[in-house]
């Protein structure tokens, strides 16, 4: 299988399905396009079309197949790897999974466009507005309640790591990022994905990366930046 991806320091989209191949070990070819200068370049959307038919990432590539949508691709892989728990065994856990992995996918607009995720820096915590909170109690409510549901296995969701995690996996990236305050819970399943060896990896990648999308890096005071190599391009981009 081929994975094409845009750049780790903000594609949370693409996030998603790379840390779920990756926690489960299943080989695939990684092809990164990164974004160009901002998100609606026209040479970007040139290139990524020879991909995607929808003209966005990520896409996964499994011969003559392409799925091209983050949610579907981890269905796709499920369907392929009945072997692995991509989602959980359990019927009543499952359904859960199915349906927080889908309100996370089609929801949390606020959240998304007050805090774009940008792993390289954090961000003091300060008061967002009410949207971006009612954003926050509900991701809190749902991961507390599976947690408290179904957690007892493990430290992720549903205690074994399986597709929810990696549906919210952008979101604990986001409440890092700019200092979400969290409950004892929450807090402890936020430092279960970050100290993943997926999530490392992703990480540790995305602040080698030498590119700038201006659109996603947020003019607000910095508590520390992990691309001290940059400091200089952000500043004149």
């Amino acid at each position: 299988m081929k994975l094409v991806i845009a750049n780790r320091n903000y594609s949370s989209w693409s996030l998603r399905p790379w840390l779920l191949l990756t926690q489960f070990g299943i080989p695939f070819e990684e092809v990164v396009v990164p974004f160009g200068p901002t998100f609606d370049d026209p040479a970007w959307k040139q290139v990524i079309a020879q991909y995607s038919p929808a003209g966005k990432v990520p896409v996964l590539i499994d011969g003559a197949i392409q799925i091209w949508e983050s949610l579907a691709i981890l269905e796709y892989v499920a369907d392929t790897r009945p072997d692995l728990p991509i989602w959980p065994r359990d019927p009543a856990a499952r359904a859960m999974a199915r349906s927080v992995a889908s309100e996370m996918h089609a929801g949390f607009s606020a959240l998304r466009g007050a805090c774009p995720m940008n792993l390289a820096w954090v961000h003091p915590a300060r008061d967002r507005g009410p949207k971006v909170a009612a954003d926050v109690a509900r991701i809190t409510a749902i991961w507390r309640q599976a947690r408290e549901s179904f957690g007892a296995e493990g430290p992720f969701l549903f205690g074994a790591f399986s597709a929810a995690d990696a549906m919210y996996a952008p979101v604990v990236a986001r409440f890092v990022g700019y200092s979400i305050p969290l409950d004892p819970v929450c807090a402890d399943y936020v430092a279960a994905i970050t100290t993943t060896r997926g999530y490392q990896a992703w990480r540790a990648a995305a602040f080698a990366e030498p590119w700038i999308v201006s659109e996603d890096e947020v003019d607000e005071p910095v508590l520390t930046d992990f691309r001290p190599h940059l400091t200089a391009s952000r500043a004149s981009s």
